[in-house]
């Protein structure tokens, strides 16, 4: 697979989404496990999880128990494989999504990740969301802590601000790798977020990246040259907005989810797709 580059980290430049394998309406363990088996098939290298991924009445860290679970009953060696998970963000059992920003949770939220992965430090720890009652800051130079610690290599920011981009790489330097933020055809909101992180050289794992997509041509708000393109190739409108978003930056390295080894498959082999300049004008690149 095409490769790319998060820190000193290379990947393979479509990752693994985790969070469908995990919340209300998941498969069972074994289909979960298969889809994991099945991206890492594929080439993927690159596996986003999050201790607040479970279903509303599982127990917690239920998706990076699983992704681990997973690699350890791979056939394959797995060393070569980022895991990178989040903290910050937590689900009580009414299934709502509760900010917690503050050091000393996301200082215990790391070691509890840590050890559920099985590892004695976090290739890639991300600030899941920026909690409104800490100042960003104070949750930024948690991760800073961690870092000097080694409970975590890198890190990593989601659902940030251009300024808050800014604020993070002050603070953590080179110890910042990584941009998560919401980005597919239908929510392109976040594209001073994708060029700045593109100009610090940060990767931008975008989540959601499939967001609007399907196989209908009139999908609100998405352009239908996605489900034309497709149609005229052959292939499905999933590898062409994968491949749409792999032509925005080098630094730009989408994290489809998926529930079904069959769905992760198809959107790996995205990287193998180069869209003609006259489909990405008519896509809107």
């Amino acid at each position: 697979m095409l490769t790319r580059k998060i820190g000193s980290f290379e990947v393979g430049a479509i990752g693994l989404g985790g969070m469908w394998l995990s919340l209300d309406g998941r498969p069972d363990e074994n289909r979960a496990i298969r889809t994991v088996h099945a991206a890492l098939d594929a080439g993927v290298t690159l596996i986003d999880t999050a201790d607040a991924y479970r279903s509303r009445t599982d127990e917690t860290n239920h998706n990076e128990i699983l992704i681990a679970k997973a690699l350890r009953s791979y056939r394959d060696d797995t060393s070569n494989v980022v895991v990178a998970t989040k903290g910050g963000f937590q689900r009580p059992a009414d299934g709502s999504w509760v900010n917690n920003g503050t050091p000393e949770h996301l200082k215990t939220a790391a070691r509890i990740s840590a050890r559920n992965l099985g590892v004695d430090s976090i290739a890639l720890y991300q600030f899941h969301d920026p909690d409104p009652a800490v100042p960003f800051e104070d949750s930024i130079g948690a991760f800073k802590d961690l870092l000097a610690d080694g409970v975590i290599q890198t890190a990593g920011i989601s659902n940030v601000t251009t300024d808050q981009i800014r604020v993070a790489r002050d603070i953590l330097g080179e110890g910042l790798v990584s941009v998560q933020n919401r980005y597919s055809p239908a929510h392109q909101d976040s594209r001073s977020e994708l060029e700045l992180a593109a100009e610090l050289g940060l990767a931008f794992l975008p989540w959601n990246p499939l967001g609007g997509i399907g196989r209908s041509r009139s999908i609100a708000g998405v352009n239908p040259a996605f489900a034309e393109i497709a149609a005229e190739r052959g292939i499905s409108p999933q590898q062409v907005a994968l491949a749409w978003e792999l032509s925005l930056a080098p630094t730009m390295i989408p994290i489809p989810g998926a529930s079904r080894p069959e769905t992760i498959v198809d959107s790996a082999r995205a990287v193998d797709l180069r869209l003609t300049d006259d489909e990405l004008t008519r896509l809107g690149s």
